[in-house]
C-alpha cells in the first residue's frame, strides 16, 4: 500500500515538473483539440446531412440503403457511371422523375421513377448525398441554382 502511494506521488511530481518545464505543450494540445471540436461543417457536409434525410424518405425504398438498387428494376446509385457521367440528367431525374431506357454500368434499365415533388434545395441535397455516399466521391457540389436552371 505504501509502495503504491509512493508511486502515485512520484508520478504526480514528475508530471508537475513536466508541466512547469513546458506548460505550453499541455495547453497547445488542449487548444488544438478544441479547435477541431469547434470546426463548423462545410456547406457540402451540411447539404449531405440534409440529403441523407431526403434519401431515407424518398429513395431508399427502391435504391436501397446500400445504393445498389435491386439489380433488375431499380438501377444502382453506388458506383453508377450514369450518375457520374450524366450529371445534368441525374439531377433532372431527381427533380422530375425518370422514364425510359437508361444504361447504368453496362446494364439496361427501363423503369419509371415518378417525380417525388422535391424542392430545388431538397434535390440539391439528395444529389450531394448520393454523389458522396458509398463509393461515390464528387468534389463539385450540386447547387440550388444548378437545379433551378433545369426545365421539364
Amino acid at each position: 500500500m505504501l509502495f503504491t502511494k509512493i508511486n502515485i506521488g512520484v508520478s504526480l511530481l514528475l508530471l508537475g515538473g513536466l508541466y512547469l518545464s513546458n506548460p505550453t505543450s499541455f495547453t497547445n494540445s488542449e487548444n488544438e483539440y478544441l479547435s477541431i471540436k469547434e470546426q463548423q461543417p462545410t456547406p457540402l457536409q451540411k447539404s449531405i446531412a440534409r440529403g441523407k434525410e431526403v434519401y431515407t424518405d424518398f429513395c431508399i425504398q427502391c435504391h436501397m440503403a446500400t445504393g445498389n438498387g435491386n439489380g433488375t428494376t431499380f438501377p444502382p446509385l453506388d458506383g453508377s457511371d450514369w450518375l457520374k457521367n450524366k450529371r445534368t440528367q441525374s439531377i433532372h431525374a431527381a427533380k422530375y422523375g425518370q422514364k425510359g431506357e437508361i444504361i447504368v454500368n453496362g446494364k439496361k434499365f427501363n423503369g419509371i421513377m415518378p417525380p417525388a415533388g422535391l424542392s430545388d434545395e431538397e434535390v440539391a441535397d439528395v444529389m450531394n448525398y448520393v454523389m458522396n455516399s458509398w463509393s461515390n466521391k464528387t468534389k463539385k457540389m450540386v447547387t440550388i441554382k444548378e437545379v433551378a436552371l433545369l426545365k421539364p
